[in-house]
């Protein structure tokens, strides 16, 4: 599948390198709304065409349990614990305490990392991203959510058809070729805006394990996901999607593989693409969906888009947030 042309408002990703000084290789400055990033591709008449992705009117909830991931892959993120109090016999309220925002199926905001080489999204100081500061916050996709087409691309099925499952538990690294090729199978057609579901099958795995195995997953500090590339980042941002999401961990795979070139570029993240996407090109990521419903209900009606609706909690200068996604089909 080749990248479509750029359009005289947006650059195509070869050009975005040729911009000058810290611009080179990001969007700072391109968009309208600074702070919003990619979400931008999404037109109104994107949003009008993608109702047309409604054609049994099933409805499917993308956001697995605030508490599924207890022990996850994440070092220091737990579950909360959740409190019901009363203060008279027909009362009840409740509180969450030690809630981790990305700690289940999460957005990241752009705030969620900095470029090791040239700082936040938009060059935004860093004294501006703490509590209290509305700068690239969560907030931004809660006022105005992220809607529109989202397409589901099954590498899961598209592997397991191949005789060739993905190796999870080796933390296998997935590349451009095989998305391409994933996509290329269904004969599925990518537009502006689209919101892009990678269905791993890593999710409905890990949750499987026994917490023992849960442990040693964490520890290994393997986890399968997109291979990092130059030419991955490049084909998201020619393509003109708005967010990347996917059921696993942290969208890349882990370890980030030996050739990423993100290595110099991202020391601080041990060469993992997030910086390029959020801090550069200001794309949000989707991790933890939970995709593996959706995509038994599309192969049995042969449909691989939606209607997306992604609106996050409405918290100032949140770094991320549980995605609060749903997809119509």
């Amino acid at each position: 599948m080749t990248a479509p042309a750029g359009d005289a408002a947006y650059p195509t990703f070869a050009q975005l390198l040729e911009r000058e000084g810290k611009f080179a290789g990001t969007s700072w400055s391109l968009f309208p709304e600074p702070d919003r990033g990619t979400p931008t591709f999404i037109t109104p008449d994107a949003v009008l065409e993608a109702t047309k992705c409604i054609r049994t009117g099933a409805v499917f909830g993308l956001d697995y349990p605030a508490d599924a991931f207890d022990p996850g892959m994440s070092l220091k993120r737990r579950a909360p614990r959740h409190t019901i109090y009363s203060s008279h016999p027909a009362h009840r309220d409740d509180y969450l305490d030690g809630y981790y925002l990305q700690g289940s199926t999460q957005i990241d905001g752009l705030r969620h990392r900095r470029a090791d080489d040239i700082g936040f999204y938009n060059g935004t100081p860093d004294d501006r991203i703490r509590e209290g500061t509305p700068d690239l916050g969560i907030q931004q996709w809660a006022e105005n959510p992220i809607v529109g087409r989202g397409v589901l691309v099954d590498l899961d099925g598209y592997r397991a058809g191949h005789g060739a499952p993905i190796d999870h538990a080796g933390g296998e690294p997935l590349g451009l070729n095989l998305i391409q090729a994933a996509i290329e199978a269904r004969s599925l057609s990518l537009r502006p805006g689209d919101i892009l579901m990678l269905h791993t099958g890593w999710c409905e795995w890990f949750l499987a394990l026994t917490p023992e195995e849960k442990q040693r997953g964490r520890s290994s500090r393997r986890a399968s996901g997109v291979a990092q590339s130059q030419e991955f980042v490049a084909w998201a941002w020619d393509h003109r999607l708005a967010l990347l999401a996917a059921d696993n961990f942290a969208l890349e795979c882990l370890p980030a593989v030996p050739a990423s070139p993100f290595h110099r570029s991202a020391p601080n993240d041990h060469g993992m693409m997030h910086q390029q996407l959020l801090a550069k090109l200001g794309m949000p990521l989707g991790e933890l969906w939970r995709l593996g419903p959706l995509s038994r209900h599309m192969k049995t009606t042969g449909n691989w888009d939606a209607f997306i609706n992604i609106k996050p909690l409405n918290i100032t200068g949140g770094t991320g947030s549980p995605a609060n996604a749903t997809a119509l089909t």
